[in-house]
């Protein structure tokens, strides 16, 4: 190993390398299904879910020609999904995948794959588990109290660096304040700031973005920074051996991108699915008689529901929705599709 390789840094720029530098974590052909079972793995009903709200999103802005943009596309299931689950409904849909992997072979042409949101969209914009893998800096509390920069090394080894200082400092006394020692936070303004911009994207319509999170009220005392590999929860070492992920200060996000509506609130997946007719809801035993195929279907569509509205799993992610009106969006000039 070289002194270049070995030296320490902060956790954003550790970060950032081992998930997707050369070699780095996303980038690896597997994609992120590959380590960890998301909602849209977990079940066809959550793309099914999405496709509903898109409908929604059509109707209130009046059109049949609406775009859907999957940030953090992954290895494009999502919008492979919606777009499935659209066929047949009368909406036209130009879709966009944005994600920092290559496109996959062979991968639905009427998918235009890109590195960054397309500007002047009318519809859609549907982040789920991205700002998680927004690499942000750590923050520990010393000896003194004094908020610090944690250090690392891609062994995992950690230290304290500089004490937080300017906008990441006035971040923290903000939303996440370190008052005892030993105290962590994850200094979400890079994922304040990411939001803010992908919301920006938008002339019209809504933006959502679905994640591990948490509240004012509620954050995690010694922070939440872990790693996943193969489907199991490792310690976060950036090395580009695993996934590194932490909760997202969702409340933040929600004021960095506001417009001081009702919809500045994140609510739980569970409500957020319920509303889109998810429920989870047992078929009726009856049906076993009447119809004993349509009753299995049945069973196996409400086992679906239950994992993904799950209390204690799936159910508890955070969802946050920003409605941009039309004379809100940016003067810019519509999207141009694939």
């Amino acid at each position: 190993m070289t002194d270049e390789t070995w030296r320490w840094r902060g956790w954003r720029e550790a970060t950032e390398r081992a998930l997707y530098g050369p070699g780095g974590f996303f980038l690896r052909p597997e994609g992120p299904a590959g380590h960890f079972r998301t909602s849209v793995h977990a079940s066809p009903l959550f793309a099914g879910a999405v496709a509903r709200l898109l409908g929604e999103v059509a109707e209130e802005l009046g059109t049949d020609r609406v775009d859907l943009v999957d940030v953090g596309a992954g290895r494009g299931e999502l919008v492979a999904g919606v777009l499935a689950a659209t066929a047949g409904s009368g909406l036209t849909v130009r879709a966009y995948a944005v994600e920092r992997a290559g496109r996959p072979d062979g991968f639905d042409p009427r998918v235009e794959w890109t590195d960054r949101p397309p500007r002047g969209v009318r519809g859609l914009l549907f982040a789920n588990e991205w700002l998680d893998n927004v690499p942000v800096d750590v923050a520990e509390a010393d000896a003194t109290g004094t908020a610090r920069y944690v250090e690392v090394r891609p062994d995992g080894a950690e230290r304290f660096g500089a004490p937080v200082s300017g906008a990441d400092a006035e971040w923290l006394e903000r939303w996440w304040p370190l008052r005892e020692p030993g105290a962590r936070a994850e200094i979400g303004r890079p994922r304040d700031e990411a939001w803010a911009a992908a919301v920006s994207c938008l002339a019209a319509g809504r933006a959502v973005a679905v994640d591990y999170a948490h509240v004012r009220g509620s954050r995690p005392p010694f922070g939440s920074l872990t790693g996943f590999r193969a489907g199991r929860e490792v310690p976060p070492v950036p090395d580009g051996s695993c996934d590194l992920t932490s909760h997202v200060a969702l409340d933040a996000c929600a004021a960095a991108s506001s417009s001081g509506g009702a919809d500045a609130e994140p609510v739980t997946q569970r409500e957020a699915l319920r509303r889109l007719g998810v429920t989870g809801g047992r078929p009726p035993l009856s049906l076993a008689s009447t119809d004993p195929a349509g009753y299995v279907r049945a069973l196996s569509s409400a086992g679906e529901a239950a994992e993904l509205t799950a209390r204690g799993g799936l159910g508890d992610f955070l969802w946050l929705t920003r409605r941009v009106p039309p004379a809100e969006g940016p003067a810019v000039a519509p999207a141009e599709g694939p």
